[in-house]
């Protein structure tokens, strides 16, 4: 496509497009608009450290569990946990860590 033929293009998709969408167009710059921009790439889907995604991580997770133990809420906990740690939520950080201190608790009282 010619230069000539995008400048065409161009002020043919401004003029069929409706008078609000053009107070948008003006508002930014009729020159500064691409409306042959190419799509954005999708949000890149997060991963923890093992290349998991969250729900791939909880369905790791809770087939390692006992059928009775899967309750919705049970496995809500899990999902909401393992979100929140792979964001690095604060909150779930210190969760995680809390648990992990007090298995280690438990694990010395035992010995």
């Amino acid at each position: 496509m010619t230069q000539d033929d995008a400048a065409q293009r161009k002020k043919a998709i401004f003029d069929a497009m409706s008078p609000r969408a053009r107070r948008r167009i003006e508002r930014i710059g009729f020159d500064r608009w691409d409306p042959f921009e190419a799509p954005k790439d999708p949000i890149d889907i997060r991963r923890d450290p093992t290349q998991r995604t969250t729900q791939q991580l909880v369905g790791d997770f809770l087939q390692t569990r006992a059928p009775e133990k899967r309750t919705n809420a049970y496995s809500r906990g899990v999902l909401e946990m393992a979100l929140g740690i792979i964001n690095a939520d604060d909150r779930f950080i210190g969760m995680f860590e809390f648990a992990s201190w007090y298995m280690e608790q438990l694990k010395e009282i035992e010995k």
